[in-house]
């Protein structure tokens, strides 16, 4: 039995078959995926060693090395979610949960909840409240807490009923890992001895203004002390972590205006910390390392948001040399950099070791194709290069694309609908990017990206439950149609040869195939909706592709 047991959100515990974009399956409602299809497509959990969990979460390692630095490592268990049970008592202080969508709140459960204008939970709701109900029934009677936490936290100060309404007694929002021994102390104790942290969390309204609730229901640092751990207080994880993810900074800067990450002061982990990370998750037999950080571009970068070549490359060289290690790729960056910097792309896929049988998979927020929106939204994130003398966003977002591309870096784009001060012709813009975009080709092969839609959603509609409420109107429902019409072709192009860094195997041909087979599916339905919102799909389909830009160097014929 342990002190402090914690345990993560059991759909961040799964590793979906190694196919990126399924780490997003739980964000898709019950009522339109059966449940049978889920179940297939998440995988089976990950392994358990004496009832702990072989791999957890980054966040949640990160909860376990901060308590390690206080606790004995017998009071501290990381629980694989079928083994919870084993280490529940009487003695159990703190059971603490790391979540990021406990309630289906985030962009991309939004839109399909949008989209399909369905009240019904999304899987990763369905799947938390079943994770707390189960903890709940092995603590009643019992004096162990509930303390939720991680980046969903946020979703239940938009909902705070909610927390009544599971049973969950306490929620910390922020940055603990300087403080967690203190905080998993304040909780045991009921709050008693405490002066670190204090009732109440912040929110922001739909101007993306920062307002502070006082709400006992919820923690956060005290308001007028230190708000984030300073590089050397956050400790280094000493077990492994999910698909081999370790964090190389922390912060943005860019100052997105839909993006609470900008407000985190910008921190970066030296080459050699991060090296110490990415061995021990070799040791457990993981050859492929996820390079976390919330704009890698930005890592040690110089003014303006140059980027740092020489200390990507440096990172980059120094975790490709741990021996064992496969491949590994960056979780985010912004597409202005490979736009501006081809060559400094070109050093760093040497870095990567990447090539036609080690793609680099990397997440990018172009969030729209029009100029208008990108400078009212996110004008930092053209930098270094400038919307007009520069090109057009969308000019800027192809030419990083294609230098990408040729370098073998496959981007997962994300874009917005429903932004403020939004018109119909901005969203046919993004139309027209995602159609020239999906014709172009680099060194004779089409372009490889792939580009998921999300819904913008003012929280004042989330807040009072009438986010069903947004009928998308038809430009809107062109940039759905046109984003998972190009999905449907990356999949039906890679169905017949599913490559996972240049290999492939039965169930990954299997698993190919089953993906091409839902994405036909998913086309069906997404076209099947937008015409019942008075969509004309040949519109869709065909715009942009006869512009300037389409005649010009930028497209293929």
């Amino acid at each position: 039995m342990a002190r402090f047991v914690l345990v993560a959100d059991t759909t961040l515990s799964r590793e979906y078959h190694s196919f990126p974009l399924l780490d997003f399956l739980p964000s898709a409602p019950t009522q339109r995926v059966p449940g049978s299809v889920y179940r297939l497509l998440r995988g089976s959990p990950l392994r358990a060693v004496g009832g702990r969990a072989l791999r957890a979460p980054y966040s949640l390692r990160k909860i376990e090395a901060g308590l390690l630095r206080e606790y004995p490592a017998s009071d501290v268990v990381v629980a694989h979610e079928d083994y919870i049970q084993d280490f529940v008592d009487e003695d159990t202080e703190v059971i603490g949960v790391t979540t990021m969508d406990p309630l289906g709140l985030a962009p991309l459960t939004m839109s399909f909840a949008v989209f399909f204008r369905t009240r019904g939970y999304a899987y990763v709701r369905k799947e938390f409240e079943a994770l707390i109900a189960k903890v709940n029934g092995l603590r009643h009677g019992k004096r162990a807490r509930l303390l939720l936490g991680g980046p969903g936290v946020w979703e239940f100060t938009v909902m705070p009923e909610e927390m009544e309404r599971l049973g969950i007694d306490r929620a910390f929002q922020g940055e603990a890992d300087d403080v967690v021994g203190d905080l998993f102390r304040y909780i045991s104790q009921g709050g008693a001895g405490g002066s670190l942290f204090q009732g109440g969390f912040q929110t922001f309204d739909d101007h993306f203004r920062r307002h502070r609730v006082s709400d006992e229901r919820f923690l956060s640092r005290y308001q007028f002390s230190k708000q984030s751990p300073r590089l050397e207080e956050i400790p280094e994880i000493v077990n492994p972590s999910v698909k081999g993810m370790v964090e190389v900074m922390r912060g943005c800067g860019v100052g997105c205006d839909f993006c609470e990450v900008t407000l985190r002061p910008l921190r970066y982990f030296p080459p050699a910390r991060v090296k110490r990370e990415v061995e021990l998750n070799v040791r457990s037999g993981q050859t492929h390392a996820w390079l976390h950080s919330d704009e890698i571009f930005a890592y040690e970068h110089g003014p303006h948001f140059e980027p740092n070549g020489d200390a990507l490359q440096e990172l980059f060289s120094t975790v490709m040399g741990v021996k064992g290690m496969a491949y590994a790729n960056p979780t985010h960056g912004r597409i202005s950099i490979p736009a501006a910097y081809p060559e400094m792309i070109g050093r760093l896929s040497s870095a990567l070791k990447a090539g036609p049988n080690n793609w680099i998979g990397v997440q990018v927020g172009i969030e729209t194709g029009s100029d208008r929106l990108a400078a009212i939204h996110m004008p930092n994130k053209t930098l270094p290069l400038k919307v007009g003398p520069d090109g057009s966003w969308a000019e800027i977002v192809w030419r990083g694309t294609h230098t990408l591309n040729k370098n073998h870096w496959r981007p997962a784009f994300t874009v917005q609908v429903g932004q403020s001060a939004e018109t119909p012709e901005d969203n046919w813009e993004t139309v027209a990017l995602v159609n020239r975009m999906s014709r172009s080709e680099v060194d004779g092969r089409p372009f490889e990206f792939t580009v998921t839609p999300m819904q913008n959603v003012p929280l004042g509609k989330i807040k009072s439950k009438s986010f069903t409420s947004l009928a998308p109107d038809p430009s809107q429902l062109a940039v759905y149609y046109a984003c998972y019409r190009h999905l449907y072709r990356v999949a039906m192009r890679n169905a017949a040869t599913p490559r996972s860094n240049g290999t492939a195997s039965a169930a990954g041909i299997g698993t190919g195939a089953l993906l091409a087979l839902g994405a036909w599916a998913t086309l069906q339905v997404i076209s099947l909706e937008c015409k019942r919102g008075g969509l004309d799909l040949e519109k869709a389909a065909r715009y942009g592709l006869d512009s300037r830009i389409a005649q010009g160097p930028l497209i293929a014929s």
